[in-house]
């Protein structure tokens, strides 16, 4: 892999850890920024922020709601049968036909919420599924009378109560429901023949006061929950810019700044993955490359035809190896470094023909070079293959750069394969 797709590899994560945080786009961060700005009291979320809000906690809300539906008409259920056992059983059968109203509201509303469905079902389905619940406990305290009437009226506000609390739904539906629980409550007070009009008002505005905090605490528990979101998104934004910036600078520690291609430090860390990789039991080649007379060309030319001269050999050296396998990198100055994983020497020397040719071809000038009025390289070639011993990266290493010191001494715009009883320089 060189480092190009090295580059494009990186993006590909950078974008796959964007997706995993889920960082919202500036749109919405500003939006964000602007609501956090403000007291906590007046966060309103609306729109995108909104949809993103329900998307993150309903979930959670719909597994809570299933949860109470199911124990309610569980707990029901159980309390017909103790009062079977315990009261008697003129009373029992008067409370049979309410309490069972019950059971099938909870469990059906329970069914609705098990996975997501249109927003208007859910919402229907929770209003009339509470109206439910509220009415048939409150019609098993009137058809028993007597001291069960008022009692299960509390317990109706009892309900209602609890499920204000813990039903993290929009405020609208909160209302809703205290409204159903404070209205049933009332007429059902008004209706009771030991009570008296008055004191059923007066009943009915003790209990709504209670009703009314618990609305607010409610509302209190959802905006701190809408905050604590909107913190989890700053957070998120900041945390998936951090990992575009080290990203980048991770590539940029990488790259060569000036041809773009991998620079020394990546390719000493490649050639000890390859190595760790098994590579040492398996054929692989290496190439020195080296630009004529580069020294030269600067003084005569100038750094920046010599800067020009160095991107475009870069280039030249890229295009003609394998993409997917071979790799290139800066090695130091005007020297390139060419790994050639499962090459053998044939292999290996007909690259770097490949190399040098192409570079000639492309009559880059060198003028007060005395090889060639245009630039050349010398190449250095070292192979090793499964039957040699073993070899680390550093010996193959040095052993292309002895070869490329022979195709120098040899008059240059050469190609030099090491040979193993060649002497050392």
């Amino acid at each position: 892999m060189d480092i190009q797709e090295s580059a494009v590899l990186t993006r590909q994560m950078t974008a796959s850890t964007r997706t995993q945080l889920q960082a919202p786009d500036s749109a919405i961060m500003t939006e964000v920024e602007h609501l956090l700005a403000r007291r906590t009291r007046d966060i309103r979320l609306k729109g995108e922020l909104s949809r993103l809000f329900q998307e993150r906690f309903w979930p959670r809300t719909a597994k809570i709601i299933r949860a109470w539906m199911t124990w309610v008409a569980l707990l029901d259920v159980l309390t017909l049968g103790l009062n079977a056992i315990l009261l008697p059983k003129a009373i029992t059968v008067s409370m049979l036909l309410p309490a069972s109203i019950l059971p099938p509201a909870a469990i059906a509303c329970a069914f609705i919420w098990k996975r997501p469905r249109a927003f208007w079902l859910q919402r229907i389905s929770l209003i009339a599924g509470m109206f439910l619940i509220l009415l048939s406990v409150a019609l098993v305290g009137v058809s028993a009378g007597g001291e069960f009437y008022e009692r299960h009226l509390n317990i109706m506000l009892f309900v209602a109560i609890t499920a204000i609390i813990i039903f993290s739904i929009p405020l609208a539906w909160t209302v809703m429901v205290a409204s159903i629980a404070l209205g049933l409550y009332l007429v059902f007070q008004v209706l009771n023949p030991g009570l008296a009009n008055g004191s059923a008002v007066a009943a009915t505005l003790f209990f709504a006061s209670g009703i009314v905090a618990t609305v607010v605490a409610r509302r209190t528990m959802t905006i701190l929950a809408q905050k604590t979101f909107l913190l989890e998104l700053r957070d998120r934004s900041r945390v998936a810019e951090l990992a575009d910036a080290n990203a980048q600078l991770e590539r940029l520690a990488r790259t060569d700044a000036l041809t773009g291609i991998a620079n020394r430090r990546w390719m000493m860390e490649t050639l000890d993955r390859l190595w760790s990789d098994g590579m040492k039991s398996r054929s692989c080649a290496m190439l020195m490359c080296d630009i004529d007379e580069f020294k030269k060309l600067n003084d005569h030319l100038g750094h920046p035809e010599g800067d020009r001269c160095l991107v475009k050999v870069a280039g030249i050296i890229q295009s003609s190896v394998r993409r997917n396998r071979d790799h290139v990198a800066r090695y130091g100055g005007e020297e390139f470094l060419v790994v050639l994983p499962g090459v053998d020497e044939r292999e290996a020397v007909a690259v770097a023909e490949r190399i040098r040719e192409s570079v000639e071809a492309a009559s880059l000038p060198n003028p007060a070079s005395r090889v060639s009025p245009y630039v050349t390289l010398s190449i250095g070639v070292a192979a090793h293959s499964p039957d040699d011993e073993t070899i680390f990266p550093e010996q193959l290493q040095n052993q292309a750069d002895a070869a490329l010191y022979l195709a120098k001494q040899d008059g240059r715009n050469r190609i030099v394969l090491h040979k193993p009883d060649a002497p050392s320089t």
